[in-house]
């Protein structure tokens, strides 16, 4: 009787043991200390799951789907996840689903995240989108984690499509064409030499740019849609572009803040047309510095709408292009002085220590029945760059122009990053042989860069360069002029964008108020006080949730495009490593997961400290930055997974 339960015993230890592929690449373990060990570490695989940055609160079976737990295995899992439940480390939310439990930290996971998911990335000054980006803060609601299609994705992140009646209405009233009186005490820039430069398919064109020179001085002209001249404070249409907050930009369809009526009608920069603006002019030297600037209510019209494509090819390929130069020859030189006037302001902006991340965004290419038929990185070239540069000035001299008055305003703010997970990413930084002077308290933002510089072209540049993305804040809105630290700007605010950002209109309202002189008028200095706190948090809000909402579309539809790839393979780079596998980047930003069950030529244990997967016999390793070739073994859409095997593995 004893031999036999002693056998039983073992039996159920070793199911035990085998609760997931992850569990056992801990190699077999005997004694209670053992045991003992096992579970903590299971319990910590489980927890390094629920905290990471791409989690959403899942079902036991979906967890037990994503570690490929085998189904006679599953009821460990299942004990392991209500030790955790009991503990107070996870919850048990509707429909069965486990989320970390509030006030439980963080638990680190290497992996990668979007540019914008750390603090204002490359297109701060002019899209904002992206992503990027910490996510949902403990205990806000997320949405299942199963869904088919982008109406579904709208559904769970609660994304208001339809406009109500009234706002219609409301919009509908607004006129087709600038009427007389709103020219009133406008500045008349109508004969001032102007383009918009966007995306081909845009069609809320909401900034155009003037630039030209005298001597050793530029006069750089933003010119902003005076979106405020149209939807009133308090107004139906107002209170509905708080509650968006934001346009969401989804791979098949765009979500907007205003109706279509304003945001592709009188309210966009239409070429050939008259239009109302808000205008920064600024004069600006040699050195990159504004030395003056004006802040003005204008009437504009447009010169030409120009694509980044085509300002890209006219400055960087103009011997390839004749057509081109010939047909805006008009506007090649001020293109030629756009480009070195956006040379010197970046120069400039590098030299005080700005961080300049370059993580390519995603760009799916959709048929006609929505399906897609290509995905590759946004380009970045000469045109999108130097708008960037141009906004990114404007934001700034309008923020610096009322902090420095001490005016209620909405700032645009990037903390200094978090102190512990900076340390960590500097002591393994110097590890590497990389001169990092500074400890995590007196970090820099020419201390960021100058590590990012030293790197640059070297096998470890994709490594470093996430590590220390992950160890940025995210950019928020407040009313406090606290600074950007990622741009390393003193004053910063968002102004360039109110027809798709509820921060911007909210801004031009207070602008139009100082210069009419309307400010100390009717107590509006007081109100202004009072709303912008609950502006800034609905703002902060919407922007992230329409950066998930974002994110989950695009990969949704990465996962299509690659259902129809399974077998081939591609080069690719590990973009992650976690306790259940490596994550794999290919050069159209698909990333896919190399599960640890398919490394099947040794048991591979999670290095933490050194971001690696390490083979305990062989010592062979994989970490972030590493290329391999994978083969697509599957994926799943309505999970949003993509699943790679190493060929070589």
């Amino acid at each position: 009787m004893s031999q036999k339960k002693n056998k039983e015993n073992k039996k159920r230890e070793k199911k035990r043991t085998s609760v997931s592929v992850s569990y056992r690449s801990q190699g077999s373990l005997s004694g209670r200390a053992r045991n003992a060990k096992r579970l903590k570490n299971r319990k910590a695989l489980l927890m390094d799951l629920v905290s990471s940055k791409n989690y959403q609160p899942m079902r036991q079976k979906d967890i037990a789907m994503l570690l490929q737990v085998p189904s006679n295995q599953r009821q460990e899992l299942a004990e392991v996840l209500n030790l955790l439940v009991q503990e107070g480390k996870i919850d048990i939310i509707s429909e069965g689903r486990y989320q970390k439990s509030r006030g439980v930290g963080e638990v680190k996971e290497r992996r990668s995240l979007p540019q914008q998911a750390a603090y204002d990335g490359r297109r701060e000054g002019r899209t904002g989108r992206g992503s990027d980006k910490k996510e949902h803060q403990d205990g806000e609601r997320k949405p299942r984690i199963q869904t088919v299609d982008i109406p579904a994705v709208i559904e769970a992140y609660q994304l208001p499509t339809e406009f109500p009646p009234r706002v219609l209405m409301q919009a509908e009233r607004c006129p087709e064409t600038v009427i007389p009186n709103d020219l009133n005490g406008r500045m008349d820039l109508r004969e001032w030499q102007m383009v918009t430069i966007d995306g081909e398919d845009a069609k809320d064109l909401d900034d155009a740019v003037s630039v030209t020179r005298e001597g050793m001085y530029f006069q750089l002209g933003v010119h902003i849609a005076d979106v405020s001249n149209y939807v009133q404070a308090d107004s139906a249409l107002d209170r509905e572009a708080l509650r968006r907050g934001t346009s969401v930009y989804l791979p098949d369809r765009v979500i907007p803040m205003l109706p279509k009526r304003l945001s592709n009608g009188i309210c966009s920069l239409n070429e050939g047309e008259d239009r109302l603006a808000l205008s920064c002019i600024m004069t600006i030297d040699g050195n990159g510095r504004v030395v003056s600037h004006r802040i003005a209510e204008t009437v504009i019209c447009v010169d030409r709408r120009m694509t980044y494509t085509a300002v890209n090819a006219i400055l960087t390929e103009p011997e390839n292009h004749p057509d081109l130069m010939e047909k805006y020859e008009e506007l090649v030189p001020m293109f030629q002085r756009m480009q070195e006037l956006s040379d010197m302001l970046r120069r400039n902006r590098q030299q005080r220590g700005a961080i300049d991340f370059e993580f390519p965004e995603s760009k799916v290419i959709l048929n006609e029945d929505g399906v897609p038929i290509d995905i590759r990185p946004y380009p970045s070239n000469a045109a999108t760059r130097m708008i960037e540069d141009f906004m990114l000035m404007a934001n700034e001299t309008v923020a610096m122009e009322y902090c420095t008055r001490e005016i209620p305003f909405l700032y645009r703010t990037h903390d200094q990053p978090d102190r512990d997970r900076m340390e960590s990413t500097l002591q393994f930084i110097r590890e590497q042989g990389i001169l990092a002077e500074k400890r995590s308290s007196e970090i820099t933002p020419a201390e960021v860069q100058k590590i990012l510089s030293q790197i640059e072209g070297s096998p470890g540049e994709p490594l470093i360069s996430r590590l220390l993305l992950r160890s940025m804040s995210r950019a928020v809105y407040t009313p406090k002029c606290s600074g950007h630290f990622g741009l390393a700007a003193k004053y910063y605010c968002h102004f360039t964008s109110p027809i798709r950002r509820y921060p911007d209109l909210q801004i031009h309202r207070i602008i139009k108020d100082d210069l009419r002189g309307r400010l100390e008028k009717g107590g509006r200095i007081e109100k202004y006080a009072s709303v912008l706190p609950h502006v800034a948090e609905q703002s902060s809000m919407t922007e992230q949730r329409a950066a998930e909402a974002e994110r989950e579309s695009v990969k949704l539809k990465k996962a299509e495009y690659m259902l129809e790839r399974v077998g081939e393979e591609f080069d690719g780079v590990i973009s992650g490593v976690t306790g259940w596998g490596i994550y794999v980047e290919l050069p159209n930003t698909v990333e896919g997961l190399v599960h640890i069950i398919t490394l099947r030529d040794d048991f591979y244990r999670y290095d933490e400290e050194n971001y690696q997967l390490v083979g305990e016999k062989s010592g062979k390793s994989y970490r972030l930055g590493q290329p391999v070739r994978i083969r697509v073994r599957g994926a799943e859409p309505a999970n949003r997974t993509i699943d790679f095997e190493l060929v070589s593995a």
